[in-house]
């Protein structure tokens, strides 16, 4: 009977089986890396992708240019929501800037490490939020919501729509076009966001007010 068991147990190939471990061996030298670039807890990267979360981070140039219009959107003493986006709070915060505040929302507790600014988000309950956190008192949001579903961007529209006094920054896939403006009201911009691997989908960036990404 035992035997007949251990025939059930399904057997990686050898092919996996290599993949695998080089999979894992670039895991190591990234980490090496990491550590003999000394990266700061900022850098986007100090924190691995998760693709079993459907993370995938921006590229460094990508990441600043979202950073930066964030910025100049919020305005001067502006605050600053990233949600399901932590390399643009990454990003914000390796600008150091003193006039702004940002906030990470997020459902990966590894960004806990951030302190009193990270704040535990998960789309599925898109209110359940701090109590001391007031309706409508970020400047700006911006949103990357995790999966290409309406039923994903419809309920982080609502947590959007909970956080902003009226702007918003939306990234997610070409074809989440006509769901973000119906859900939001937003418009894609000329400018097209980059990742650190290439994604499948093509990506784009939407937005509801003027912006210097077109």
């Amino acid at each position: 009977k035992m035997d007949d068991d251990d025939d059930d147990i399904p057997q990686l190939s050898s092919h996996t089986l290599a993949a695998l471990q080089e999979f894992y061996l670039e895991q190591q030298q990234r980490e090496g890396m990491k550590t003999s670039q000394g990266l700061n807890q900022y850098s986007i990267g100090s924190i691995e992708e998760d693709w079993q979360l459907s993370q995938f981070w921006y590229s460094d140039e990508t990441a600043s240019c979202l950073a930066k219009e964030a910025v100049v959107a919020a305005g001067e003493g502006g605050r600053i929501a990233c949600v399901s986006a932590p390399s643009v709070y990454q990003k914000l915060k390796e600008l150091d800037g003193k006039d702004f505040s940002v906030c990470i929302f997020e459902y990966d507790r590894r960004f806990s490490v951030y302190g009193e600014e990270f704040i535990f988000y998960d789309y599925n309950q898109p209110l359940d939020l701090p109590e001391n956190l007031l309706p409508h008192s970020f400047d700006i949001v911006i949103a990357d919501p995790p999966y290409l579903s309406e039923e994903c961007l419809q309920k982080t529209a609502e947590t959007i729509k909970y956080l902003t006094k009226g702007k918003i920054l939306l990234c997610t896939g070409a074809v989440m076009e006509e769901q973000a403006a119906k859900h939001l009201g937003v418009k894609m911009c000329k400018f097209i966001p980059k990742h650190l691997r290439n994604l499948a989908n093509e990506f784009r960036c939407y937005v509801n007010y003027t912006s210097g990404l077109d």
